[in-house]
């Protein structure tokens, strides 16, 4: 069976080859790409699943011990931090009936009990424990090998704190994935980031499909009429676009200056930063679904979580430079920045909402791009169109 039996005939008819033209001549990902449940199960499968995809940050599991049930559109995965401080990924079934292991984020003293039948497995995947397998009071039994039955392990990947799995277990070399963007960014070292604790996270609830959160931050065309305040001191005519063909794409400013309080202190920079930096900033989406905002002396990621065809949490999270602006002297300056962001990204809610339901529209079937000011945008959507194209040929 091809992949493309796997979607309905309405959803094999639209072409994405009209997508993958120059940006003059090219059309958007069509609605269903936005409203349909078939679409959004063969997306998942055929491409969230065949790519290095973002479900959280390790500093949601900051120590040994810590594990978060997550879910990719419905598949069930544990993010956890072992005994030695590695970040692993399993899927959240256990071996024995498929019953869940974890329902809510703990943190382990011992093993992972199934509920079901206590069957443990340790922080490594393997299956430790298996009480009465062998009858009342058996712990063993004969043609058992607990060692064909451990956990499933999933690929997993970790920069910037971003953790990123590959489901496929296919995908290339996650260095090798990353690469384009660390290059760029060489300049700042990961190692330096700390995370800002609790008033340093927003969650944003989207009636939209998670393609639209990534659309709309790779562009700053909207900037005047959707950010005025933003716009009026960084400027439309002072960003410009960024994108790599099959990687990630978005937006810089050359006009970075912060002031978040009036007489609170400055905030740590990154050591040794080229020049080019000193009022530079740059806004990238990284395929699939994580948003990265880098400065001289913070970064912010994003994990757009989609739920559905039209549902998407966006996870943010904020870092600082060493362990200085974690204090209470820096609590203020971190609420700042913390509210500065929050007003941001609430203003862009209505735009995406609005954009979803427009997509229920037959008079609107990709729309056009601005072959000037919609360059990231279009880079995003020949990415998704490329890849589903490989599926259905």
């Amino acid at each position: 069976m091809s992949a493309i039996s796997a979607l309905p005939d309405e959803l094999a008819r639209p072409t994405l080859a009209s997508v993958l033209r120059p940006i003059a001549e090219a059309s958007g990902l069509p609605n269903l790409a936005y409203t349909s449940e078939a679409f959004s199960r063969f997306e998942r499968d055929h491409l969230l699943a065949r790519t290095w995809t973002c479900i959280g940050v390790a500093s949601e599991v900051p120590e040994p011990g810590d594990v978060k049930p997550v879910s990719l559109l419905g598949i069930p995965l544990i993010l956890l931090r072992d005994q030695a401080g590695e970040i692993r990924v399993f899927h959240n079934v256990c071996s024995h009936r498929g019953h869940e292991l974890v329902s809510e984020p703990c943190r382990l003293r011992g093993a992972l009990r199934c509920p079901y039948h206590s069957w443990a497995y340790g922080l490594d995947g393997q299956l430790r424990g298996t009480p009465h397998v062998g009858g009342p009071g058996q712990k063993n039994c004969e043609g058992f090998d607990k060692s064909r039955h451990g956990l499933k392990p999933v690929r997993v990947a970790v920069w910037f704190d971003v953790v990123f799995v590959d489901l496929s277990g296919e995908a290339p070399a996650f260095a090798d994935h990353v690469a384009p963007l660390a290059e760029r960014w060489a300049a700042f070292d990961p190692a330096r980031l700390r995370h800002g604790g609790p008033d340093s996270v927003l969650t944003f609830d989207l009636a939209c499909n998670w393609k639209l959160a990534v659309e709309n931050y790779c562009e700053a065309y909207h900037l005047p009429w959707i950010h005025p305040g933003l716009n009026s001191y960084s400027r439309l005519e002072d960003h410009y676009n960024i994108q790599q063909d099959g990687s990630f794409a978005g937006q810089g400013s050359t006009v970075y200056a912060p002031n978040l309080t009036d007489d609170g202190p400055a905030l740590p920079r990154f050591p040794d930063l080229p020049a080019k930096w000193d009022h530079a900033a740059e806004y990238v989406a990284l395929f699939p679904n994580v948003l990265l905002g880098i400065h001289y002396d913070h970064l912010f990621a994003v994990h757009i979580e989609p739920l559905g065809p039209d549902r998407t949490v966006e996870h943010f999270h904020i870092y600082y430079v060493g362990e200085a602006p974690l204090g209470d002297d820096y609590a203020a300056v971190r609420a700042a920045n913390a509210r500065g962001w929050q007003t941001i990204f609430e203003e862009d809610v209505g735009v995406v909402e609005a954009m979803q339901r427009g997509r229920a529209s037959p008079a609107f079937q990709g729309g056009v791009f601005s072959p000037v000011m919609d360059q990231p945008t279009h880079c995003f959507h020949s990415w998704v169109a490329a890849a589903l194209v490989e599926q259905v040929q």
